[in-house]
């Protein structure tokens, strides 16, 4: 008969709150699609690379890979050790509650869209996607940024029992085409006429 798994440890508050995103390693952790999928992952509840490799249906060795370069990368630390028959059993969790990516690149932010799309292919339930350009001055785009992230931190439910849902907010500004000599819209001036 196979061992019963043992029981979740309690959820320890992770020890920031915010993290900012800045080191060139933390960068290059977040350039890849698994990795973000751990982060997603490790967002509510500490997990070992076994529980993690089941539930994002990967290969252990393949996690256990990854989570060395989140740790290193200061994204991730291990919350709990345990002995096991066998061995020692090490219980990840993500280092801050929230990773803020000040000057998001091109990788990470490719990564983290890549991973949201294997998470979006694999969930069980259907999905709301919707992408909008919206034209609004500086000062209404932080009031809606601020508005959104207001919105998604005052959602989440102290629920266990409950199915675990994705959020991903993005707002930026859109830049202007420009033609081959610069101008936006091929307009002297990088103006363009009103619609």
């Amino acid at each position: 008969m196979p061992d019963q798994p043992p029981s979740q440890p309690p959820c320890p508050t992770p020890p920031e709150d915010v993290l900012e995103i800045a080191a060139p390693e933390q960068f290059a952790a977040l350039s890849h699609p698994l990795r973000q999928r751990l982060l997603f992952a490790l967002g509510h509840r500490p997990a070992t690379a076994g529980q993690l490799a089941a539930q994002l249906d990967a290969k252990k060795g393949n996690v256990a890979h990854h989570l060395k370069v989140l740790r290193e990368a200061g994204l991730v630390h291990i919350a709990e050790t345990r002995q096991v028959r066998g061995g020692t059993e090490q219980y990840y969790q993500r280092t801050a509650r929230h990773m803020v990516v000040a000057e998001p690149q091109a990788a990470g932010t490719a990564a983290m869209l890549a991973a949201f799309a294997e998470e979006l292919d694999r969930s069980p339930a259907e999905t709301h996607l919707t992408l909008r350009h919206l034209r609004v001055t500086p000062a209404k785009a932080r009031e809606l940024g601020e508005a959104l992230t207001k919105l998604v931190d005052e959602a989440e439910e102290d629920a266990e029992d409950q199915p675990l849902h994705g959020v991903l907010v993005a707002l930026y500004q859109q830049a202007l085409p420009t033609d081959t000599t610069g101008s936006a819209y091929g307009m002297p001036g990088g103006t363009r006429e009103s619609e």
